[in-house]
Parts: structure tokens; sequence; C-alpha cells
């Protein structure tokens, strides 16, 4: 358990942990004290019905045994695992170390499938159909929630079948992406651009890179703020910059949407992507396998 910022939260669970364990004792003994399971039935003076009464008969021995185990119990427990405040328990036992204790044994079990194919380069990984399948098992558990059971994405999440890469998709790129995750950062360009005219015009020069219809005079007036503004990161020509993970603007492809209104609003507000390292969590054989099937998909090996 992590230890608590103030000591008063350490004692505001502490003290009423235990006062209502001694309370209950309490109640129980009270409530049972004179009375013996042999006594007769006494009336409470309630009548209904002209002959139905309310009668206060004593519990017998065993249920009252049940409420004392029960107290018993959670005290055990309570001295044997963490429950009191920062107390951690005679035993030592943390949900942290269950953890690490059930990973231990799964990689002990399951470690040697995956560190056969250590040595191998991905696209041999790729080519392996038994390696695919676990690469694809692995995907569907901890990446399918973003990037689809499909793998086509979503808006935000790349697409991994389009074999359009922000960071590039040779084998040993797709593999960093994944074990080290990325940090795409697009700035905000509206106040630079001079408000909403401004982003417009530019909207319309990154439209007529990707050879769509397009206002021929707000593209010439955004083409000047593009190649201030933009282009050291697109690119003159718009085909973007792997190292940076700035995007391609003259393939058509869109991580947050192709329309106007989409790419109107990722000039003037900017975009933040984050896609979070897995090496400490999968580890590298794992990590191995997923990008061999992740490439696959782009290849088109994944369908034979």
């Amino acid at each position: 358990m992590a230890d608590f910022t103030s000591s008063f939260w350490n004692w505001y669970i502490i003290i009423p942990t235990v006062g209502g364990i001694i309370a209950c004792f309490l109640l129980i003994r009270w409530l049972s004290t004179g009375i013996a399971p042999q006594d007769q039935a006494k009336p409470m003076g309630h009548v209904w019905d002209e002959d139905l009464e309310e009668l206060n008969n004593p519990l017998p021995r065993w249920w009252l045994g049940m409420f004392y185990i029960t107290l018993v119990f959670g005290i055990g427990y309570l001295a044997l695992y963490p429950g009191l405040g920062n107390f951690a328990g005679l035993l030592g036992w943390t949900s942290l170390s269950q953890y690490q204790k059930e990973i231990d044994i799964g990689d002990a079990k399951y470690g040697p499938l995956f560190s056969k194919y250590r040595d191998m380069s991905i696209p041999a990984v790729a080519a392996d159909a038994t390696a695919r399948k676990m690469g694809e098992r692995l995907f569907v558990n901890y990446c399918a929630t973003c990037h689809g059971s499909d793998a086509r994405g979503a808006r935000g999440f790349p697409n991994l079948r389009d074999n359009d890469w922000l960071y590039g998709g040779a084998p040993e790129q797709v593999e960093q992406s994944i074990l080290n995750g990325r940090n795409g950062v697009m700035p905000a360009w509206e106040q630079a651009l001079g408000g909403t005219q401004g982003v417009a015009d530019v909207t319309e020069y990154v439209f007529k890179l990707g050879g769509r219809d397009i206002d021929a005079a707000a593209a010439a007036r955004g083409q000047e703020k593009y190649q201030t503004l933009c282009a050291s990161c697109h690119g003159a020509e718009g085909a973007g910059n792997q190292l940076l993970g700035a995007a391609n603007l003259t393939d058509n492809v869109w991580l947050y949407g192709g329309s106007r209104v989409r790419v109107m609003e990722s000039i003037a507000n900017g975009r933040n992507g984050k896609m979070p390292p897995h090496a400490e969590f999968l580890g590298k054989d794992k990590v191995h396998l997923l990008a061999a099937y992740v490439y696959s998909l782009s290849t088109g090996q994944e369908s034979e």
C-alpha cells in the first residue's frame, strides 16, 4: 500500500476500523448477556390481529459463535495483510508482489515460446505463420483498444495496414515505436497565422499539396505562411519528416480527419499524440513478435 501524504489519513482508516470491530464485539455481548438458549421467548408487547404476538427468541449458541468467528477472522486478516493504513501486515503481502509473482511464473512457463524468435529478423518472424499468430494475440490483447481489432485505427490512432508511417515503416523503426513509444506534438498556429482566415488559407494550401479541389486565391495566400511556419517540419513540398513524426501532407491520409473542419482544427489548436512505451511492460521478446505482426500487416503477409 502506498504511503499516505499525511498521517491523518493513516489514522482515519485505523481508528474507525479497529473501533468498529470492538463496537461489534461489545454489541453482541450486550445483546446476549443474561439470555440463555433454553430461556423462554419473551413477549415484546406488540400484538396484531388479536393473537399474533412479537417474541424475543434467544439466539442459539452456534449462531452467536458465527458472529465471534467473523470478528476473529477480521482481526487475523488485518494482522496478516494490509488494511490498517500504512501497516503492511505481518506477511508483508502487496498486490505488486503478487502481480510480479504471477508474471514470473508466466515468464518461466511461456518465456521460451517467445525467446525462440529473439535472434530472427523481423521480416523472417513475419514470414513464420506460427509467430504471426502469436503476434496477433499480443496485438489483440495490448493494441486493439486503440488501433482496433482489425488494426485499421481510429481518429487519432494510426491505421497500421495502409503503409503510411509517421516514424517510418522499416522493421527496426516499427519495433522502436513499440519499444520506446512516440510523442507527437503539433503546436497550435491560429494566433501565429493571424486568426481564422490565416488558418483557412493554410488549409487550402495543404489541400493543394494533396491534390484536392481548392480555392486558388486562398491557397496562394496560404503558401507563403506555410513556407514560413510549416515547411521546417513537413518539408517545402509537404512530404513530411519521419525523424520528427511530421505527417506527409501529399498522400491524403489523415490521422485526425481530412475534412476542412478537421484540418483547420488541427492547424488552429494543434495536436498531441502519445504512443506509450511497451519495452518494460511486455519485454523485448514479446515486442519483437508484436513488431513482426504489425510489419506483416503493411506487407500483406498477415493474410497469407
